[in-house]
């Protein structure tokens, strides 16, 4: 070793650069480091994750956020290049869990590889949502009503469906307190009792705006938070007299409501398949609805005269076809009953 030689200072090999050799730099520096222990807060009911004060909600299985928990207890030196994790998980009871880390990287252009343990405790809370759902908690209500008669069976079907698709929705969006603790069926209608005033408000606009009719709002006064009042608002919705796909008669002519106004409705003549506005006051009655008709098989076809087989008796009945009407012995027509008469649709 010449006198212009470097070397280490602490071990006395020689070095290219100045100061400490690699090897003792490696030896000095803590260049990764773990945490004993780390804690997961989940909710037992839905499975939600706390962070921090904020639940989130997640469908992970319990071993794929261990990976995680266990990753997030590990620290790199910053000069450390290329890092890598393996990590294996051992779970000792349903509320233990402990990981084995092996950590391998690049320092200072030489390879490092180090291991260690951390224990992860499972700790079960229940969160905020399941809190207020089985507190019986609540902010609003939904009530489904309709003008001078019962909601149909489609109705309500539609109304319970708009509303899993509206939670669905609030929920895929972060809004966790946006859900429907219960829906009740009863002999007047539909209520649905909702956890925010948010949900509740979309819940009755998309009912009015596919179903029509109008809703209005009762807000009642149930307390005080922080100088704030606190309001629980029903949402009273009223479907209209008429609904989609009713058939009417209305002067001695029968239609199939496509469209309900505020105070007429539009209609399918079925008589010559012309578009008709008709004010509430002509109709004379509803026949029935066309999601209710029943299918019978044409016997025979002459003009505006059709013979259909009736699917109750067998018996061949004539009725009177709507002109373009393009059907023929053997086909299929819906039909409804008004008293004795049979009413084909188009």
């Amino acid at each position: 070793m010449g006198i212009q030689d470097r070397f280490c200072p602490k071990c006395g090999r020689p070095t290219k650069e100045d100061g400490v050799c690699v090897h003792c730099r490696l030896a000095g520096t803590p260049w990764f480091s773990c945490e004993p222990r780390v804690r997961c807060i989940h909710c037992p009911s839905c499975g939600a994750l706390k962070q921090v004060n904020t639940w989130t909600d997640t469908d992970r299985e319990r071993s794929s956020h261990a990976q995680d928990l266990a990753r997030s207890a590990v620290h790199f030196h910053p000069d450390l290049k290329k890092p890598y994790l393996d990590i294996k998980i051992n779970d000792l009871s349903t509320n233990r869990s402990r990981a084995i880390i092996t950590v391998e990287g690049m320092l200072y252009h030489e390879p490092v590889r180090g291991t260690c343990e951390v224990e992860i405790a499972w700790q079960k809370e229940q969160c905020d949502r399941c809190n207020r759902i089985s507190g019986n908690y609540y902010e609003g209500m939904v009530q489904v009503r309709a003008q001078e008669r019962i909601p149909s069976p489609y109705e309500v079907q539609i109304v319970a469906a708009i509303a899993c698709e509206i939670e669905e929705s609030l929920q895929t969006g972060g809004e966790r307190l946006s859900f429907i603790s219960d829906v009740n069926e009863i002999r007047d209608g539909l209520d649905i009792v909702v956890g925010s005033q948010h949900i509740g408000l979309l819940i009755a606009r998309r009912i009015t705006a596919e179903l029509g009719g109008r809703y209005t709002t009762h807000p009642k006064l149930i307390g005080e938070k922080n100088g704030r009042q606190l309001f629980r608002i029903t949402y009273s919705i009223r479907l209209p007299k008429y609904q989609k796909r009713d058939v009417i008669r209305f002067k001695k002519r029968y239609g199939e409501i496509i469209q309900v106004e505020p105070r007429h409705v539009r209609v399918l003549d079925l008589s010559d398949g012309a578009i008709r506005a008709v004010k509430e006051g002509e109709i004379e009655k509803i026949v029935g609805n066309a999601r209710n008709a029943e299918d019978a098989m044409v016997a025979f076809f002459s003009g505006t005269t059709i013979g259909v087989i009736d699917p109750a008796t067998w018996a061949t009945r004539e009725c009177m076809a709507g002109s373009g009407l393009d059907v023929r012995a053997g086909h299929h027509v819906r039909i409804l009953r008004d008293g004795d008469q049979l009413v084909v649709l188009r």
